[in-house]
């Protein structure tokens, strides 16, 4: 195979999305296996009383015809009716249930898969996106049960049986129908894949779509400020308008799927009353025979119909399919941290002194190349933002956070954002990571965390190398409190118990004073079941930042990780806020990342970073005298 056909096959894949084969599928229904071998035992009884139905009504009229007593036949004949009846209820009900049992238990898989995926996949795809796959993709599982494989048991059945019966009575005229039937099953079957392929674009459409409003809403405040409603009303209607054309291009080539069906079901009873009235004419088959054969040939088609319906959901059906096993296949945080381990040399630490608390030994980092892909985008579509707004976006920076990443290729020809970083953090000690926007401050903290891995050296916590140490482990000796730290829906209990569940309400009340929030439990009567609203809308920017704070310091780990804790509090705040953590920090190894060295010039010792290395270590003092960078910034800040 050449080169270029491998690529084109490579695109088209790429353009499809991910697609799910049937047997993907089957693990989700053997979760229900129980259920589905009652449904189809109970589609072999309806099958057999459906196919006897024909033969009673052809004994029926043999009998009207001879002129004898029908005795009965009739009740038998009723009786058939009511009870396939009854049972093709009950099995719409199982069916029913099961499909709804399975949406359950692809969304239990997904959400719990999603829960505890590598942060780097976070960081490379939409928020938005994965919640559409937990909650539309999901959705179209249930038509493979309610609309297609478990029904289509008893329909094969019904359609065997009646193909054989149909044998027996008038094999010449079955073979003419199944000539019209054989060219409608291969037009549907053709347009099987394009309903596949459509329905995964779709779905991808769809997932951009709610990534749009999620957004959208998530920035309501920022858009309407900016006067951007309209531009970003534009940018998801045209989101939405691409999933439309989409949904109508699937229902152009849905909509064949009925006509052939129809089609296929007129050709067929035109033949038989033609043909087969010629057969009976000629004497070749009796009326009875025929009017048997007709009732057949219903029974034939009614499961084709089925069929062919069945063909459209379950496409549809992988096509959503194929995204939910996409995020199903992505490897966990803890998928091959054994691997990892394994893999991992011991630290040569001297044996005769105390190991540091954290050590950064050589520590290089590069994000991977989908998160750095991710970001780009991301800053290009905020860039044609700014743009269509008629802002000058030739000086624009990154923001804080995502400046290490868009720094990484313009810092190294390898795309590294940390370059070996060496520095110990002793035990109890408070030590401060400083420097410019883009520095690698905030990715330090983060390796610390295990959120990534180091891509060269290694970071000890009391001498072990963290990669061989258990993530939940590791991160319940660490309290983190992110630059932005966000405050979840729900109430001010609920935000503090984040990491602390079985914390009383008077060690929550205690920790909220502490940081200087006592006046928000005074001004509720709720006190600490106070909702805070969606993304703490009800609380200001200085009252989310001292909440996040206060849930690290109810948990009260041993190593603190503060990433610009303070930056959003006055003057007054960030005093009390300081002498809440010094209290805390009591006998706690203290790591803080600012860029107001007035909170830092007490540490015990100050890192001070620059393009992703350590360019000064020492006391605030030391650094005046010795590295530059600092001199610079404690001078624009008065502090010299």
């Amino acid at each position: 195979m050449s080169t270029t056909t491998s690529a084109r096959r490579r695109g088209r894949r790429q353009q499809d999305g991910p697609r799910a084969s049937f047997r993907q599928l089957l693990p989700f229904l053997f979760e229900h296996s129980r259920v589905l071998v009652i449904v189809a035992i109970l589609s072999v009884v309806g099958a057999v009383l459906t196919l006897a139905q024909p033969l009673v009504v052809g004994q029926v009229i043999t009998l009207v015809q001879a002129g004898d007593t029908l005795g009965m036949l009739v009740w038998l004949l009723v009786a058939l009716v009511v009870t396939a009846s009854l049972i093709s209820g009950f099995q719409h009900y199982l069916l029913q249930r099961t499909g709804t049992a399975v949406v359950f238990s692809s969304r239990r898989s997904l959400i719990a898969r999603i829960l505890h995926l590598p942060i780097s996949e976070f960081d490379a795809r939409r928020t938005g996106d994965l919640v559409s796959r937990v909650g539309t993709d999901t959705t179209l599982l249930y038509a493979v049960l309610t609309q297609g494989l478990a029904d289509a048991v008893g329909n094969s059945l019904i359609f065997l049986g009646a193909l054989v019966a149909m044998a027996i009575i008038d094999p010449v005229l079955l073979l003419a129908i199944v000539v019209v039937i054989g060219i409608s099953v291969a037009g549907v079957v053709l347009l099987s894949g394009r309903i596949r392929r459509a329905t995964a674009q779709q779905q991808e459409k769809v997932g951009e779509l709610a990534s749009g409003v999620e957004r959208a809403v998530g920035s309501i405040r920022t858009v309407r400020a900016a006067g951007a409603g309209e531009r970003e009303e534009a940018a998801v209607t045209g989101l939405a308008r691409e999933a439309y054309g989409i949904g109508v291009r699937i229902a152009k080539v849905s909509a064949l799927v009925v006509p052939i069906a129809g089609i296929a079901l007129q050709v067929s009873l035109l033949v038989v009353l033609g043909f087969g009235g010629f057969r009976v004419a000629s004497g070749a088959i009796t009326i009875a025979a025929l009017v048997t054969f007709v009732m057949f040939l219903f029974m034939l088609i009614a499961p084709l119909g089925t069929f062919f319906g069945a063909i459209t959901s379950v496409n549809q059906a992988l096509g959503a399919l194929g995204r939910i096993q996409e995020v199903l296949d992505l490897p966990t945080e803890t998928t091959r941290d054994a691997e990892i381990a394994a893999s991992v040399e011991p630290a040569a630490e001297p044996r005769d002194e105390e190991p540091a608390a954290i050590a950064f030994r050589d520590v290089r980092f590069a994000y991977p190349e989908n998160v750095v892909a991710a970001r780009r985008t991301a800053e290009t579509e905020a860039r044609a933002l700014l743009e269509n707004a008629h802002v000058d976006v030739s000086s624009v920076p990154l923001d804080a956070d995502a400046a290490d990443a868009g720094a990484a290729e313009a810092a190294s020809d390898r795309g590294e954002v940390l370059h070996g970083v060496s520095f110990d953090v002793p035990r109890g000690s408070r030590v401060a990571l400083v420097g410019p926007s883009g520095a690698g401050k905030s990715t330090t903290l983060a390796l610390i965390e295990r959120f990534y891995d180091p891509t060269g050296g290694a970071i000890l916590l009391d001498g072990q190398d963290v990669r061989t140490l258990d993530r939940a482990d590791l991160r319940a000796q660490l309290g983190y409190v992110e630059q932005d730290a966000p405050t979840l829906a729900g109430t001010i209990a609920d935000n503090l118990r984040l990491a602390s569940p079985d914390a009383t309400d008077a060690d929550c009340e205690r920790v909220l004073r502490a940081v200087n929030l006592g006046e928000v439990l005074d001004r509720s009567p709720l006190g600490l079941e106070a909702p805070v609203g969606e993304s703490g809308v009800m609380l200001s920017g200085g009252e989310r930042q001292r909440l996040a704070i206060a849930r690290a310091l109810l948990a009260a780990p041993p190593i603190l990780l503060l990433d610009e804790s303070t930056s959003s509090l006055d003057g007054l705040n960030e005093q009390r806020m300081r002498e809440a953590i010094d209290a805390v920090a009591a006998g706690r190894t203290l790591v803080v990342i600012a860029h107001r060295l007035s909170t830092v010039v007490d540490s015990d010792l100050i890192v001070v970073m620059e393009h992703g290395r350590v360019v000064g270590q020492g006391t605030h003092s030391e650094l005046v005298e010795t590295t530059p960078l600092y001199r610079d910034l404690a001078k624009h800040q008065l502090l010299v």
